[in-house]
């Protein structure tokens, strides 16, 4: 039975070369390593076997971050893994916003290479501070339920530390896990290093 397996969780840090001339803020803010990352009080789902979290300071101002990170639509820009995205709503981006975007999945050892095409849903939004948004992915031969997302922004000193925590349910990917997590989490690693690399590259403009 599912609920019987145990959770996978996988946690990285991902912390650049250069955060030591910058003293002791990154790693004094990556040590302080919260249970669970929240928005507004709600969070992943506690109870997903598949769960993943990371973390990666940026060398550029808050509002850099936050902007090119809640600028939906222009995710393909910087984002290579990104392929397509339509806002289904139109301004900022508040709860109960909608954006349909898509992503390639690579083949597993039980599922062919796909595109996976995700609807996302904004429950929680704190400008400059955190978002969490969640929806299901859908491709051919793999299909995600639900996927949980919530990221937060923590100013330290020359920049900001980015945390991103994901869950991830469905009968399909639960009934393999460790191969889920194998091939979903390093997207999410990604992600973190490409909103890194645009928003260090605009402040050196």
């Amino acid at each position: 039975m599912p609920n019987a397996k145990p959770r996978l969780r996988a946690t990285l840090l991902a912390l650049p070369i250069a955060a030591g001339l910058l003293g002791a803020a990154p790693a004094q803010a990556a040590s302080a390593h919260p249970s669970s990352l929240t928005c507004q009080g709600k969070g992943i789902d506690p109870a997903a076997q598949l769960q993943h979290r990371a973390e990666t300071f940026v060398k550029a101002p808050l509002s850099t971050v936050w902007r090119l990170h809640t600028s939906v639509e222009s995710w393909p820009r910087w984002q290579k893994p990104v392929t397509s995205m339509k806002r289904l709503d139109p301004g900022r981006l508040h709860p109960g916003s909608r954006f349909r975007w898509s992503t390639p999945a690579p083949p597993t050892p039980s599922t062919p290479a796909t595109t996976l095409v995700i609807t996302s849903t904004v429950h929680q939004v704190k400008p400059g501070q955190c978002i969490r948004w969640s929806g299901p992915a859908i491709g051919q031969g793999l299909r995600i339920d639900n996927g949980t997302h919530v990221w937060n922004f923590v100013p330290v000193r020359g920049g900001v530390l980015v945390r991103t925590e994901e869950s991830w349910t469905g009968q399909q990917i639960e009934a393999d896990p460790a191969t889920a997590i194998k091939y979903l989490a390093p997207g999410l690693d990604l992600w973190l290093a490409e909103l890194k690399t645009a928003a260090e590259a605009r402040c050196h403009r």
